[in-house]
């Protein structure tokens, strides 16, 4: 993708999609939701492999999304236009005339060309400051709880992992805009906010996704009220959305709009469905929390789609995230300590999806109860169904 049209090579960042059967051309609208899934894609990327071009996307991406989607109130706008003044991709197209070698210049339409090829950072920069100096696409400055949610979890763990307080500081104004204006007095979660206004009940996607940004903030600061409040808006989603008889859950809030029906949404395209995104942190909670109903619930989501599965696996990517982090032997990392700790920092450096952790010390996450400090000393425990070995405080131990 990173190769092709999609990846916008002078500002960084993923539009659309490609309308041009070799990907060289894209649709030049951008989307939030698009941009905070790849990131962490290419972040898993870069820490599997070593390959520091992954990282370079991923760095290129949050780039992009905090210089043109960042709102004012800390959360995150839905998209840019494809079009500026009614033509499409003017904004991101050149011509012949334009200071550009003739070797980047691929044709796009009325005269007009994109640039694709290995740009160096001195070019890269020329390049993108005469295109900030033009009229921009117009931006859709509607936030959207659901997709500032997976934004939330993308800047959180790009944070971490790339040791950048900045993107940490972020997602901290991030979290608290998600839990402030586009929350009621009572905790529960708007769908949209913009102009100071918002507005619908959450959704299912809205909570799920919410709630598990707010899981990675907390791994990431080792601040334990972003883990209590992942918790809260999940415990909160199983009340207003679960289908108690039939197993999963509910698209909209059991006290919602009467509708005819109810519906179940679980295709994972283009964002992960509310059903996999709540299985998938209801199971990273409750192997925190020792929770056999949050793990019922998230059961309850793979019987309905077991079926469904085999004849369309690709539409269900997300849920077999889940799936795989319920079937996979348990394993809980209790931190106790900063997670800027050389100790904890080697035992979260891997690229490890079904493992989960929490940062202590605190009596009330049952994972954490009883673990203190060693000697003074930051210490990783490392678990299984809560039979922990000895603790580590040294990070060549985890090596």
């Amino acid at each position: 993708m990173a190769l092709g049209g999609m990846y916008d090579l002078v500002g960084g960042g993923f539009h659309r999609y490609s309308v041009h059967r070799e990907w060289l051309v894209p649709h030049f609208e951008k989307m939030l939701y698009d941009n905070a899934l790849l990131v962490p894609a290419y972040l898993h990327g870069w820490v599997v492999t070593g390959n520091d071009r992954y990282r370079e996307i991923a760095d290129q991406t949050l780039e992009y999304m905090l210089r043109e989607l960042r709102l004012p109130e800390g959360g995150f706008a839905s998209a840019q236009d494809a079009d500026t003044e009614g033509v499409e991709g003017l904004t991101y197209t050149w011509t012949e005339d334009d200071d550009v070698p003739p070797e980047l210049l691929h044709p796009f339409e009325h005269d007009r060309f994109i640039v694709r090829g290995e740009l160096d950072p001195k070019m890269r920069e020329r390049l993108f400051e005469e295109r900030a100096r033009r009229t921009q696409p117009l931006r859709d400055d509607k936030a959207i709880a659901s997709w500032n949610g997976l934004s939330l979890a993308a800047l959180a763990e790009a944070g971490r992992r790339l040791e950048r307080t900045d993107l940490i500081d972020a997602a901290r104004a991030l979290a608290e805009f998600l839990l402030g204006p586009l929350s009621t007095p009572a905790g529960r979660l708007f769908r949209t906010w913009r102009a100071g206004q918002a507005k619908h009940a959450g959704v299912l996607e809205d909570y799920a996704d919410v709630a598990n940004g707010l899981y990675e903030l907390h791994v990431a600061t080792g601040e334990l009220r972003w883990l209590e409040e992942a918790r809260r808006l999940v415990l909160l989603a199983i009340e207003l959305f679960a289908d108690e008889e039939g197993g999963g859950f509910f698209l909209t809030p059991s006290d919602g709009e009467p509708l005819v029906t109810r519906k179940k949404d679980f295709d994972d395209h283009p964002t992960p469905s509310g059903n996999s995104m709540v299985a998938y942190v209801s199971l990273r909670l409750a192997r925190l929390w020792g929770d056999s109903e949050l793990e019922r619930h998230a059961v309850g989501v793979f019987r309905l789609v077991a079926p469904l599965l085999p004849q369309a696996p690709s539409a269900f990517g997300h849920t077999l995230n889940a799936l795989d982090l319920h079937l996979s032997p348990p394993r809980e990392i209790a931190v106790v300590g900063p997670p800027d700790s050389k100790v904890a920092r080697a035992a979260l450096a891997a690229f490890d999806p079904n493992a989960v952790v929490a940062f202590g010390p605190s009596d009330d996450v049952p994972l954490l109860l009883g673990k203190e400090l060693v000697d003074g000393q930051p210490a990783v425990y490392i678990c299984e169904n809560f039979a922990c070995r000895a603790p580590v405080t040294e990070a060549a131990a985890l090596a």
